[in-house]
């Protein structure tokens, strides 16, 4: 027997944007993130015409995207095809791709957002994900998508929960 038990298909388990800690945690994630980003020699040049809007609306989209309030939608006026649309034409590579998701997730270590594997696991699944379709719609010239398409949802996968220590 173990001391832990993983809650499989829990449904009082915590979203997986409470868990991280709410919006200050995404904001603070991909503000860090960004100051990484625009010094890197790989990305810098994609990234240095980004808005001065773009960290509060990644923020907001990844937030939303696990089960965080609908900033996204609401207060930036986005949707799901509008991030799509963000990506058409950047030409985007593999490599590319590998050190946006080095550099966030190593952000993520400094920063100290939750490291238990169900988390971890949720978070580089939706990442690697959302990743590779930006790769692929970045090689578009049209958007392959319509406004209303819903956000994506992304929780907790195989597990159900979080990883919770049994009592004694």
């Amino acid at each position: 027997m173990t001391d832990t038990k993983i809650n499989p298909n829990n449904d009082n388990a915590p979203s997986l944007y409470e868990w991280a800690g709410g919006i200050q945690t995404f904001e603070n994630l991909f503000q860090n993130f960004y100051e990484k980003v625009l010094k890197d020699d790989l990305l810098g040049d994609v990234f240095k015409n980004m808005s001065s809007e773009h960290i509060k609306h990644v923020s907001h989209f990844v937030a939303e995207v696990f089960g965080g309030p609908e900033f996204y939608t609401t207060e930036d006026n986005g949707s799901h095809a509008a991030m799509i649309g963000k990506h058409i034409g950047k030409m985007l590579t593999e490599d590319k791709r590998k050190r946006w998701m080095q550099l966030l997730l190593q952000t993520a270590d400094e920063i100290g957002l939750k490291s238990d594997p169900e988390f971890r696991s949720a978070l580089v699944g939706y990442l690697e994900w959302g990743t590779r379709i930006a790769v692929i719609n970045s090689q578009l010239t049209q958007n392959p998508m319509v406004n209303n398409e819903p956000m994506p949802k992304w929780g907790w996968g195989e597990t159900g929960g979080p990883y919770i220590p049994k009592e004694k």
